[in-house]
């Protein structure tokens, strides 16, 4: 399919944000250069391939400790401007027991006739990249399309901030939105996590630890694409055309070694830190999860939503045919837009909206 100018330049800018890869190659792949890559072009549903041939000409790329700070500074510069509306405002949230405060945006507040539904949404970047300008722009959407309101945090990042205080700061601003849940406009029994990537495995860290301390009661989570276990691509790997677009077990490894201060498939990581190892998962809020088929999180997505619903968890699981990471960014694809209604739908239903 044909792909319009502003399809190529969200993805291929997601292949900055979303990896952190910058244009730089990594030493792998140059001594590799004279060996035949591995085409995943022919695993790529139709739909998407015209940006998968974009994306495999930037060839096997992967975000070190060197190049970090330079692709935090080139891939910022790809956000996409917000829109006038529906306003927005940055907000500092107090920070968990001394703890600096932390920014959020909050997107579409106010009192109505009746209080709405909430998102708190957190954004991807693997775990050492982004903050809430990164998909403020998408979230201003969603706000208007539901008419909800959205908490967008900015979360420390790592491996300047390790586990638990990226953690710390969603669970700061989930108790900063429920305790002005009234002055926001929101329905305290209606509010959602939500987020993409590094972000959704962040929303499963945040559904599992507000169950454990229940404090705040979580009415549904969204998890796109979202990155849960640390052992994908380090102990445990996967066939070649699961992860060679946009998103590499190298560059998997690098982020969740950053966030957990052990190297990414330690046989013992701090608890709470990977909710692929999280052994109860009863009493989690319903569930919505969507993962591309040749994504690199596709199976432990999948592994995920099963145990959810075998823990008695209403769950949702799409698998996009064909897709990988970041696919949604493709807007004028068909398969795209078939996902985006079915997304919309159970979000709308898990916020409690009419259909």
């Amino acid at each position: 399919m044909d792909m319009n100018r502003r399809d190529c330049a969200a993805l291929l800018a997601a292949s900055l944000v979303v990896t952190g890869m910058a244009g730089v190659r990594s030493a792998s792949a140059a001594a590799g250069a004279a060996r035949v890559p591995f085409d995943p072009l022919p695993y790529v549903h139709p739909d998407l391939r015209a940006m998968a041939t974009q994306l495999a000409k930037m060839g096997n790329m992967a975000i070190t400790a060197e190049t970090l700070a330079a692709s935090r500074k080139g891939g910022a510069q790809f956000n996409r401007p917000p829109l006038a509306a529906p306003a927005w405002r940055e907000e500092m949230v107090p920070g968990l027991d001394r703890q600096p405060a932390v920014k959020a945006a909050v997107i579409n507040a106010g009192e109505r006739a009746a209080p709405r539904p909430a998102i708190l949404n957190i954004h991807g970047g693997g775990f050492i990249m982004g903050d809430f300008k990164s998909d403020l722009r998408q979230m201003q959407e969603i706000a208007a399309e539901l008419d909800c309101v959205i908490v967008s945090v900015e979360y420390r990042l790592a491996p300047e901030t390790r586990f638990p205080g990226p953690l710390d700061d969603n669970y700061a601003a989930l108790k900063w939105l429920y305790a002005n849940a009234e002055k926001l406009g929101v329905d305290k029994s209606r509010i959602a996590v939500m987020g993409g990537s590094a972000g959704g495995g962040h929303a499963a860290m945040l559904a599992i630890a507000a169950r454990d301390r229940g404090e705040v009661p979580i009415a549904y989570q969204a998890l796109i694409y979202p990155m849960l276990d640390d052992r994908t691509g380090s102990t445990v790997h996967k066939p070649p055309y699961q992860g060679a677009l946009l998103w590499s077990p190298e560059a998997n490894r690098f982020g969740w070694t950053s966030l957990l201060g052990v190297p990414a498939g330690s046989r013992h990581v701090p608890k709470g830190s990977v909710p692929a190892r999280e052994e109860n998962l009863a009493g989690l809020p319903p569930t919505f999860l969507g993962v591309g088929s040749i994504d690199l999180f596709v199976d432990e997505g999948v592994d995920y939503a099963r145990r959810l619903a075998d823990a008695g968890v209403l769950t949702e699981l799409i698998v996009v045919p064909g897709a990988f990471h970041g696919f949604n960014l493709v807007e004028t694809a068909p398969v795209v837009k078939r996902y985006k209604a079915h997304f919309m739908a159970a979000l709308r239903q898990g916020l409690g909206l009419p259909a």
